[in-house]
């Protein structure tokens, strides 16, 4: 089994809470993931653009512990030294960010590694490279990220999943009213931030958006929707 089948098999792609520094700001991040996690969300990642690496690394073994009793896997942001020497599951890699193949010589052969995709070319890249999903976006326009790009729409979500049989994450712009449409377009799961960090409720949010996907079937080539074993 390759490690890319290894993960798509053990791996709840359908709900993924993105904790952001900036976006979080003065609120208690680890606070907010243990109520997304408690509302159903499956995958966490931490982005700590702004705290010190001591400050990352200290939260990101926080929130690990926070995350364990569940099983839900914690992804780092950008910084596969961070994810190591706190134990996450993972790392998530932007266009400028280390090549996977360097990631995956830190972090070892089972660990999570995702790539940034914003086009067919792109994913066909990360795929190639060794990541094990994708990260595409912004689907919709967003304010959480300044240099996000034009919006790909649900168009560009089928396009790129007739490329890849990569688990895809779509981000931007995603709310619990439009997450089944972007399922439906041949995303695995959804990424959100302030969805769930500016709700007055994270919890009671993270559950609307599990009951919005529902139960995702596993793919496991592209265009292609297998049922999950």
């Amino acid at each position: 089994m390759t490690v890319t089948a290894l993960y798509r098999r053990r791996v709840d792609w359908r709900l993924c809470f993105v904790a952001d520094s900036e976006a979080a700001a003065e609120m208690d991040v680890l606070a907010l993931i243990g109520r997304a996690a408690a509302g159903g969300a499956t995958l966490v990642q931490l982005r700590g653009k702004a705290w010190t690496d001591r400050q990352f690394l200290d939260l990101a073994g926080q929130a690990r512990e926070i995350l364990r009793p569940a099983g839900i896997p914690l992804i780092i942001n950008d910084r596969a030294d961070i994810a190591r020497a706190a134990g996450a599951a993972g790392v998530h890699l932007g266009r400028a960010d280390l090549p996977v193949a360097a990631a995956r010589r830190i972090l070892g052969r089972r660990s999570i590694i995702g790539v940034s995709a914003g086009s067919p070319a792109e994913a066909r890249e990360g795929e190639a490279g060794g990541a094990n999903y994708l990260g595409v976006g912004p689907v919709f326009p967003t304010l959480s990220k300044e240099d996000a790009g034009a919006p790909l729409g649900l168009p560009g979500i089928r396009k790129i999943r007739n490329v890849t049989g990569l688990p895809i994450l779509a981000i931007g712009g995603i709310s619990a009213a439009n997450a089944s449409a972007v399922i439906r377009a041949g995303a695995d799961g959804v990424a959100v931030i302030s969805a769930i960090t500016a709700a007055a409720d994270p919890e009671r949010e993270a559950a609307r958006f599990i009951k919005s996907i529902g139960i995702i079937e596993i793919r496991r080539g592209p265009g292609r929707r297998d049922g999950r074993p």
